[in-house]
C-alpha cells in the first residue's frame, strides 16, 4: 500500500530549482534510498515532502490525502518526522530533554524514552549528558530517536552517516537495520553507495534535481548507481 506519494514536484531556492519534476512513491514498510552529488537536490526533497521547504509545482500526496499546502507541524501530527542534516539538536539541553521535546507534539504510539534507548543502546549512558557535549554518532543517534519520540509512520533521514566515525555510523546503522526490519517506513539520503543498497529495498538516484535512475536495491549494481550518481550515462549519450 502506496504512504507517501509525490507528483511532478518542483522546490526552488530563489532563482534555483533544486527539484525538477519529481514523481516517486514510498510503500508502508519500504526503506527508498536517495543518492546522488551534492547538489543534486536530495535534501530540497525530504525538506519539501516533511514541509519545511515550499513545493512550487505538484503535489504531495500521504495515506491519499493532499499535504502540499499543509505547515510541517502538522505534518508531523499527520505522521512524517525529519531528522534533518546537521542534526540540529538543542546544545545546552540534556539528552532526555532532547528527546522528550519532541513527545508533546507528535501521534500517540510505542515509541517513549525508554524504546528509544532499547533502540538505540549507546544512548543509555547519556541521557543526563547535554548534547553539545556528544560523540558525533550519539548526536545522530539522539536525533533519530527525538524523530522517532513522534510516534511517526514516515521517517526522513538526511545524510545519516555524514561526518561520522566508522564505528559510530556501524552503530547507528545498526539500530537502524532493527527499525526497519521491525516495519518502520524510511526515505534515506545517503552518500555511501554500499550502505544505501545494503539497507534499502529500493534506491533512487538524483542528478540536477530529477530522479535519473530507479529501482529495487537487489537488482541494481554499485557501478550502475555511480554511473548515475555523477552523470556518466548522460555524458557518455551527449558524446555519440
Amino acid at each position: 500500500m502506496t504512504l507517501l506519494r509525490v507528483e511532478r514536484l518542483d522546490s526552488r531556492h530563489g532563482l534555483l530549482q533544486a527539484v525538477r519534476g519529481v514523481t516517486l512513491e514510498v510503500a508502508r514498510g519500504e526503506t527508498l534510498a536517495l543518492v546522488g552529488a551534492n547538489g543534486a537536490g536530495k535534501t530540497t526533497l525530504l525538506r519539501t515532502i516533511a514541509g519545511a521547504h515550499k513545493a512550487t509545482a505538484g503535489r504531495i500526496l500521504f495515506e491519499g490525502s493532499d499535504i502540499t499546502a499543509m505547515p510541517a507541524y502538522a505534518r508531523l501530527r499527520a505522521g512524517i518526522a525529519l531528522v534533518p542534516e546537521g542534526r540540529r539538536l538543542f546544545p545546552d539541553m540534556t539528552v532526555e530533554e532532547n528527546l522528550s521535546v519532541a513527545g508533546g507534539h507528535g501521534r500517540p504510539g510505542p515509541w517513549n524514552l525508554n524504546a528509544v534507548v532499547e533502540a538505540f543502546p549507546l544512548l543509555r549512558r547519556r541521557l543526563g549528558s547535554r548534547a553539545g557535549s556528544l560523540s558525533g554518532g550519539e548526536q545522530q543517534a539522539t536525533a533519530i530517536g527525538r524523530a522517532l519520540m513522534a510516534n511517526p509512520k514516515l521517517l526522513l533521514l538526511d545524510e545519516v552517516s555524514l561526518g561520522l566515525a566508522p564505528i559510530a555510523v556501524e552503530a547507528v546503522y545498526r539500530s537502524l537495520e532493527s527499525l526497519i526490519a521491525a516495519g518502520a517506513t524510511v526515505v534515506l539520503v545517503e552518500q555511501d553507495i554500499g550502505r544505501a543498497l545494503s539497507i534499502s529495498t529500493r534506491v533512487a538516484c538524483m542528478l540536477e534535481g530529477r530522479i535519473i535512475l530507479e529501482g529495487r536495491a537487489h537488482e541494481m549494481t554499485r557501478e550502475q548507481v555511480t554511473e548515475a550518481y555523477f552523470g556518466l550515462r548522460r555524458a557518455q549519450r551527449a558524446q555519440r
